[in-house]
């Protein structure tokens, strides 16, 4: 299988520069968790905030946004992942937030993965949204509905796209999620 994309493509494979953080979140014997993305999150939103520390209400706005970004795609790659690491990059690049959440997950959840991606790229996230919630209320179970990706490209203005790569058709699909979120320039706070 080769390389499939969706969403920005412009945002796949870009580099994140020598100020990228670097985090691995490793499966081990206390198992990763819901706890270790909230966590994870946290870290991110504050030590990127940190640089509006003086715009008390600037600062609270870009962790809070920085922070839930985060968390929906940590929180993804934990949910849907196989055993393994969770690679984490984020950096900032001009006046945007940027984000890449590697990791693996089995060739079932690609599939239905991708065909939920069809769907929400290319379609008005606003509208989707609407809809998606309108329909998961008349459900009695949860469902893999993308409501939190919707939320991101609706409400936070956050870029998105995913690659799948699949070297074999027996074994798991790399997932790399990318996301790019806007925030102030610190000149203008």
């Amino acid at each position: 299988m080769a390389k499939v994309v969706f969403g920005l493509a412009d945002l796949v494979g870009e580099s994140s520069g020598d100020s990228a953080t670097f985090l691995r979140l490793l499966d081990g014997p206390l198992a990763l968790s819901w706890s270790h993305c909230s966590m994870t999150s946290d870290f991110i939103a504050e030590i990127t905030a940190l640089r509006y520390r003086s715009l008390r209400q600037v600062y609270h706005q870009v962790r809070h946004d920085i922070g839930y970004v985060a968390n929906e795609l940590i929180e993804n790659a934990v949910k849907f992942r196989v055993s393994g690491e969770i690679g984490i990059s984020a950096s900032i690049k001009g006046e945007r937030f940027r984000m890449r959440v590697s990791n693996f997950i089995d060739n079932e959840n690609a599939q239905r993965f991708q065909h939920l991606l069809a769907q929400i790229t290319n379609d008005n996230p606003s509208d989707l949204l609407i809809r998606q919630i309108e329909k998961n209320a008349a459900l009695t179970f949860g469902t893999e509905s993308g409501l939190g990706l919707l939320t991101l490209m609706s409400d936070y203005e956050a870029d998105l796209a995913w690659t799948f790569d699949a070297k074999r058709p027996d074994g798991p699909t790399h997932l790399q999620t990318y996301a790019s979120l806007p925030i102030p320039s610190v000149q203008n706070g």
